[in-house]
C-alpha cells in the first residue's frame, strides 16, 4: 500500500502542473479548451525525440513546452480571429495534433529504454548525495523496508518544481497582464472598455494554459519510458477532476489558495484512483470509468450538502416561527386571562 500511495502520490504532483494549466483555461478565462488532449501528446513526443537524438533531456523538456504554447496560441488564433466556436477550435486543434504527434514521433509508440532522461540524471544526483539511502534507512527503522521506493529523487524534484510554477502561476496573475486576463475570463464587454485587446489576452491565456499541459506531458513521458499518440485521452477530464476536487476540498477564496488546491486535488485523485484499482473487480481499463464516476461524485456532492444543509436552515427557521407564534399566543392567553379576573 505504501509504495502505491507513494507512486500516486509522485504521479500526482506531476499531473499537477497539467491541472494548473488545465484552471487557466477552464477557470480563469472561462474557456472549454479541448486541445489539452493534443498538446499533452505533443509535449511527450517532443521530449521523446528530442532525449533518443542525443539532445539534453531538460532542453528537450523546455522545447517542449514551447511547443504546448504554441499549440495552445493556434486554438486562441482559430477562436479569436477565425470566429470559430471555443469549444469547436479546441476540438480542430486537438484533431490536428493527433496527426502532428505522429509526424514528430514516426510511429505510434516511442520507448525511452536505455536513454538519459530527467529523472534518470536526479536519481543519480540522489544515489551519489546519499538521499536515498538515508531515508530508506528511517523507513527500515519505522518497518517499511519492504516496500521502499527505488529513489526519492523525482518526488522531491516534482515537488520543488509543481511548486515552484505555482508560486510563478501566483504571481503572474496578480501583475497588470494577469489581472487583464481574470477579467476576459470574468467579462469581456467589460475589460474591452478599458481598452484591452481580449484576443491577444485569450490568445496568451490559452498558450500559458498549453505550455504547462505540455510541460506535464513531457515530464509524464520521461517518468513513464515511453511516449504514445494515445497518452493524452481523457487529459482535461483528469484535470478538470482535480480542479473541482481541489476546490471542494480546500475552498477558492484567493488566487494562492486555489492554486494549491488544484495540486492537492490532483495528489487526491491519483490516491483514489490508485487505491480503487486495488479491488479486485476493477481492472486497469476501468481508470476512465473511475476517472468519470469522481468527477460525477466531485461535481454533484457539494450541491446535495448545500441541499441538505438548506432543507436544515428553512427548517430551523420554520421550528422558530412557529415558537415565536406560539409564545406569542400563550401571552395572549395569559392576558385575556388575567383581564377576565
Amino acid at each position: 500500500m505504501f509504495t502505491a500511495i507513494f507512486g500516486s502520490f509522485e504521479a500526482g504532483i506531476i499531473y499537477a502542473i497539467m491541472a494548473i494549466g488545465v484552471y487557466l483555461s477552464f477557470r480563469i478565462l472561462d474557456f472549454p479548451d479541448l486541445t489539452v488532449d493534443g498538446s499533452f501528446v505533443t509535449g511527450g513526443a517532443i521530449a521523446a525525440i528530442l532525449i533518443t537524438n542525443g539532445v539534453n533531456p531538460f532542453i528537450a523538456t523546455l522545447l517542449a513546452l514551447v511547443a504546448g504554447f504554441l499549440a495552445g496560441c493556434m486554438t486562441g488564433i482559430l477562436h479569436t480571429f477565425g470566429k470559430i466556436n471555443n469549444l469547436l477550435s479546441g476540438i480542430l486543434m486537438m484533431i490536428a495534433l493527433y496527426s502532428i504527434n505522429l509526424r514528430i514521433m514516426g510511429r505510434s509508440n516511442l520507448p525511452l529504454l536505455n536513454t538519459e532522461t530527467i529523472f534518470t540524471k536526479i536519481g543519480d544526483l540522489f544515489e551519489k548525495i546519499g538521499i536515498d539511502s538515508t531515508l530508506n534507512h528511517v523507513l527500515t527503522l519505522i518497518g517499511l523496508g519492504d516496500s521502499l521506493p527505488e529513489t526519492w529523487g523525482i518526488l522531491i524534484f516534482m515537488f520543488i518544481v509543481t511548486f515552484l510554477i505555482k508560486f510563478i502561476t501566483d504571481w503572474f496573475l496578480k501583475t497588470e497582464i494577469g489581472l487583464a486576463i481574470r477579467a476576459t475570463g470574468d467579462n469581456q464587454r467589460m475589460i474591452r472598455s478599458f481598452s484591452a485587446n481580449t484576443n491577444l489576452l485569450t490568445v496568451l491565456g490559452l498558450g500559458l494554459s498549453n505550455a504547462l499541459v505540455a510541460f506535464s506531458g513531457a515530464l509524464i513521458a520521461q517518468q513513464g519510458g515511453f511516449a504514445d499518440v494515445g497518452m493524452g485521452i481523457g487529459m482535461i477530464v483528469i484535470g478538470l477532476a482535480s480542479v473541482i476536487i481541489g476546490e471542494a476540498l480546500f475552498g477558492t477564496k484567493t488566487i494562492a489558495r486555489t492554486t494549491l488546491a488544484v495540486i492537492g486535488g490532483s495528489i487526491i485523485y491519483r490516491i483514489v484512483v490508485s487505491i480503487a484499482l486495488r479491488f479486485e473487480f476493477l481492472e486497469p481499463g476501468d481508470m476512465k470509468l473511475i476517472t468519470a464516476i469522481i468527477v460525477i461524485l466531485a461535481l454533484t456532492m457539494p450541491k446535495i450538502v448545500d441541499r441538505s444543509k438548506e432543507k436544515k436552515r428553512k427548517a430551523r427557521r420554520k421550528a422558530e416561527k412557529i415558537n415565536i407564534i406560539k409564545a406569542s399566543v400563550k401571552g395572549e392567553n395569559h392576558a385575556a386571562i388575567k383581564s377576565d379576573s
